[in-house]
């Protein structure tokens, strides 16, 4: 099979490892300890490294994103308990004080994914960062007006940037292609565990209400950015900074978490291939750059129903102790669906690898693996669900409604970025720009979209930019899968797929895009 053009193993290290795992033809081959096993003994070693792996790293992850979502959500509880009486803030005030977080945050994401790209430690980086993001948010209990609020929000954006395509980028140090939707939703699920327990969680903080002289909301911030700072030191000495010492794993477990992720894209990851601008320019040459960025980015637009949550379910009619309770299952639901549909997900994207059957043809089969109905089947669902909200002001109705947004844009959104992760993968500075550049811009509806939010209890206008958003991402999913599909069909007859396509060293060893 030819390789396309402008495509070659970089670095000469690179090149020298990847020859030990590679036979004549340039096919992968196990290495000498793991090719020593009997299958079953493989499969065990597999199960195991993979489940002392999930125990060291997704629940650190997970409670990283709760506590990063309720740091940058608390402003929504902080108002249904009187913030902006507090502060003299007007409701122009308020959607700025939402909106500014996110200017904060989208300047920083590129850069910091950057750095993460290059540096020997990536989970100390990120633990690092929360411990920052922790502070700023314990100091917003010392505004008095709404500059203030104004700058500290800003400035936690900006930190906060650090976490989330720092932790996709992470997450794709350890885990291949098979397994990173399922890691995807239940990173994912920290953030709708926050917004589930977020407002419970208010509920017992503001029982603090005039203790020492502060007001509840202060409070807020103050119990639960000690509470991050705390958590980042304990995390510090935790979390890996590479595949290649993980705690609790034994020298053969570490050797097949390095191979797994191998076999899969058919090299290794080398952060001196590239300079952290090179793999920048790199990501916005590749057209799936833009296209997966159209799917997400509409889909995050439905997204920033989640910043008026409390406020929309306020809309009918409870109390605040309530709404509050009311904005929970919607969540947890959420939560469920994530990982049902990453799990399934990643269970059809599962085909033998090449390893196995290593004279035959290539093994990354894209009929096998699956991802597109896992987006479009949610987003369905989504447009149902603002048709609903945009209808009717019934009450049940509108919660039904309330109920199914959540849990089926944040399904699709966790396939999406693993699409995205999975089809943008080499070389590694590459993965961590595109992540850090699709994530930042696909934020931006979280700045112009605070402002749809108006003329309730209908928020008719916001609800209609939701449901043609919905519309746009389904078109856009399908228009992504044709392309793959068509970059796969060159691959198979051997033409040139362009300098976006895949490393000569992943089209050797039969790498196809997913579908």
């Amino acid at each position: 099979m030819s390789t396309p053009k402008n495509m070659s193993i970089t670095s000469h290290h690179e090149g020298v490892d990847q020859e030990k795992h590679r036979d004549n033809d340039g096919h992968l081959v196990r290495p000498a300890n793991l090719a020593a096993l009997t299958d079953e003994e493989y499969n065990k070693v597999g199960k195991r490294a993979t489940w002392k792996m999930d125990i060291v790293i997704m629940p650190i992850m997970t409670i990283m994103y709760i506590l990063n979502y309720l740091d940058r959500q608390n402003i929504a509880s902080a108002r249904l308990a009187g913030i902006e009486e507090d502060l003299g803030l007007t409701d122009v005030d308020y959607q700025t004080s939402v909106s500014i977080l996110f200017v904060g945050y989208i300047l920083m994401q590129v850069p910091s994914n950057m750095i993460a790209g290059k540096i020997k430690t990536p989970g100390l980086y990120i633990c690092s960062a929360m411990a920052v993001w922790g502070v700023i948010s314990a100091l917003m209990a010392t505004v008095h007006n709404f500059v203030g609020l104004l700058m500290c929000r800003f400035f936690l954006g900006f930190v906060e940037a650090v976490f989330f395509p720092g932790a996709l980028f992470f997450l794709s140090l350890f885990y291949n292609r098979k397994q990173f939707a399922l890691r995807t939703a239940i990173l994912y699920s920290g953030s709708q565990l926050g917004n589930a327990f977020g407002g419970l969680f208010a509920i017992g903080i503001l029982t603090l209400d005039g203790a020492h002289g502060l007001a509840g909301w202060r409070w807020l911030f103050i119990v639960e950015g000690v509470l991050t700072v705390g958590l980042a030191i304990i995390f510090a000495f935790l979390l890996p900074n590479s595949n290649k010492k993980i705690i609790g794993l034994n020298p053969l477990e570490i050797e097949w978490v390095g191979w797994n992720f191998e076999k899969d894209l058919g090299q290794q990851d080398n952060s001196d291939e590239q300079t952290a601008w090179q793999g920048l320019v790199m990501a916005c040459r590749d057209p799936k750059t833009w296209l997966l960025m159209s799917i997400l980015y509409t889909t995050y637009i439905v997204g920033t129903v989640s910043n008026f949550f409390p406020s929309v379910v306020g809309t009918l009619g409870y109390d605040r102790n309530t709404t509050y309770g009311l904005t929970a299952p919607p969540f947890m639901l959420c939560v469920i669906c994530m990982l049902i549909n990453g799990f399934h997900s990643d269970k059809v994207c599962n085909p033998k690898t090449r390893d196995e059957y290593p004279s035959r043809t290539p093994t990354n089969n894209p009929q096998k693996q699956e991802r597109f109905w896992h987006i479009v089947g949610p987003l369905c669902i989504t447009l149902i669900a603002n048709i609903i909200a945009v209808s009717t002001l019934n009450t049940a109705a509108r919660y039904v409604a309330m109920m199914l947004l959540p849990a089926s844009f944040y399904s699709s959104a966790v396939v999406i970025l693993s699409w995205i992760t999975g089809s943008l993968n080499q070389p590694k500075v590459k993965r961590a720009a595109a992540i850090a550049l699709i994530n930042a811009f696909c934020n931006t509806p979280n700045i112009w979209g605070s402002y749809l939010y108006y003329n309730e209890p209908r928020y008719l206008v916001a609800f209609l930019v939701l449901l043609a958003a919905s519309a746009l991402a389904i078109g856009m999913a399908v228009v992504t899968r044709f392309y793959l599909s068509r970059q796969n069909k060159k691959m198979d007859t051997g033409r040139d797929v362009g300098r976006s396509g895949p490393t000569a060293a992943q089209v050797a060893a039969g790498f196809r895009y997913t579908l």
